[in-house]
């Protein structure tokens, strides 16, 4: 008796369908893998355009108090991604006594609120960092400085 070798059709379409499964499953996970890289890049950038951009409000001597401020960054550098950024400067504490206005010149900390966004507007994303940095007290400073007075603490 003579017995054929190889695979039947059946176990032809069996292993085909296996190899389709396993092959959309590990696309899957391709797909996921580079969708996260991405957005991991993304945001690498977003935080290097934070740390220049923090590095140049802390440069700049004269910053508006209390009021918002912002710019959009070059795409150059946003690898052609829509981004730009909003800050606030607060005034946060002096040396005067409690319930006294401090003197002019005297020193300060000020706080730098800073917000990066990118991207369109439904896939828009945020960064949103602070820094501190000493100040001289200047009059448009004391009614944030004068104990009662309003004091911003909301995001820029």
């Amino acid at each position: 008796m003579h017995r054929r070798r190889g695979f039947t059709l059946l176990e032809v379409l069996v292993a085909t369908l296996i190899m389709g499964i396993a092959v959309t499953g590990l696309l899957s996970a391709l797909r996921t893998s580079l969708r996260n890289a991405a957005r991991v890049s993304e945001t690498d950038r977003a935080a290097a355009l934070a740390r220049r951009q923090m590095d140049e409000l802390l440069a700049m001597r004269f910053l508006p108090k209390d009021a918002p401020f912002g710019g959009l960054f070059p795409p150059d550098v946003t690898g052609d991604v829509p981004a730009g950024w909003q800050a606030r400067v607060v005034p946060m504490e002096s040396v005067a006594p409690p319930g006294q206005a401090p003197p002019i010149g005297s020193r300060m900390m000020e706080r730098i609120q800073l917000e990066i966004w990118w991207g369109e507007n439904q896939n828009r994303r945020t960064l949103n960092v602070e820094a501190y940095r000493g100040a001289r007290v200047t009059d448009a400073d004391i009614p944030f400085l004068q104990t009662g007075a309003p004091q911003s603490g909301g995001q820029p």
